[in-house]
């Protein structure tokens, strides 16, 4: 396990429900050292114990990398790339795992696309691991759903078998390039959101901005990689983004929520003091699309919220004129 927030601590959590023992990459040593002592995460997800026996923690990522067969990444895109820069072992014969749900900033590329041109990794050992699943339902146990994308379905349910447990049912896919998206834009419509809740647009409003964003990320998916076996309607793709434009547990809606009040996009980081990924996957979305050119309102008023910092009450307002 390369990281150590909520999400990365859910999946801890899933998989050692097998038995498994586990390398975990912590790279704060007083962290560390407080995960070991207490068996729990002390800043995520206090709730979940670790059998910290069958754990071997590390803050050295190399050493993490040399003594694990599948690495499964769960960091925020934004700190991607100053960690695995300090990646010196090896990748050849490692299974990769990007469990990340935003877009490696800079380049533009999906985590998978990432690993493909910078390690040369074949995409036949490249997995993608997406929801709908928010990490504090995880930690209650509540019956959850993960959809596991590899090139091969057989390597998919390989994959699922690892995460399947009394309380998480999953599926398997082959459209990595599509759930990898699916995620990453689902982030920008929950920032939308969480905006519009704010501004007091009630239920009504909210389902034709859901629907909207919906047929954004359809037409942007068809777009950029034409998949014609995808089904967008399935849980990796409408499923995941119903769960994050209304879920209390949303932290990009409730980064939105935040900005519709009249934060900043600084003040409301600090607050929050967690990750919104859609913050950044927006500024991406926004540079890709300037290739593709869809047709895509909704994503382009947060970009003009969020880093030209025009008004939100008046943005929205325009968008209403444009929804259907």
């Amino acid at each position: 396990m390369i990281g150590s927030g909520s999400w990365a601590t859910a999946l801890v959590k899933i998989l050692m429900n097998g038995g498994r023992e586990i390398a975990w990459y912590v790279r704060n040593h007083e962290k560390m050292d407080a995960m070991r002592a207490t068996r729990h995460n002390p800043y995520y997800l206090p709730s979940v114990k670790l059998d910290v026996e069958r754990i071997h923690f590390s803050s050295d990522i190399n050493e993490v990398i040399a003594n694990a067969d599948v690495l499964l990444f769960a960091i925020p895109s934004a700190y991607f790339l100053p960690q695995v820069s300090n990646i010196k072992e090896s990748l050849d014969n490692k299974f990769i795992l990007s469990a990340i749900k935003g877009i490696v900033p800079g380049d533009n590329i999906t985590v998978a696309e990432y690993f493909n041109r910078k390690y040369k990794i074949p995409f036949s050992r490249i997995g993608i691991v997406t929801g709908p699943c928010h990490a504090e339902e995880v930690a209650m146990e509540r019956l959850s759903y993960l959809t596991l994308s590899s090139k091969y379905i057989e390597t998919a349910r390989s994959l699922s078998d690892l995460f399947s447990c009394h309380y998480i049912k999953t599926v398997p896919g082959t459209d990595i390039y599509g759930v990898e998206f699916a995620a990453i834009l689902k982030n920008i419509y929950a920032v939308a959101a969480g905006i519009c809740h704010s501004l007091a647009y009630g239920d009504n409003f909210m389902s034709v901005l859901i629907t909207n964003a919906y047929q954004e990320m359809k037409e942007f998916l068809h777009a950029s990689h034409p998949d014609p076996k995808r089904c967008t309607s399935t849980s990796a793709y409408l499923g995941d983004l119903l769960v994050t434009t209304y879920s209390q547990f949303s932290r990009n809606r409730t980064f939105g929520s935040m900005i519709g009040k009249g934060y900043s996009v600084q003040s409301a980081q600090i607050e929050m003091n967690m990750v919104a990924e859609g913050y950044y996957s927006t500024k991406c979305v926004y540079e890709i699309n300037r290739k593709y050119l869809v047709h895509m309102p909704i994503a382009e008023a947060i970009y003009k919220i969020l880093y030209e910092e025009k008004y939100p009450a008046y943005i929205i307002k325009q968008l209403t004129e444009v929804l259907q």
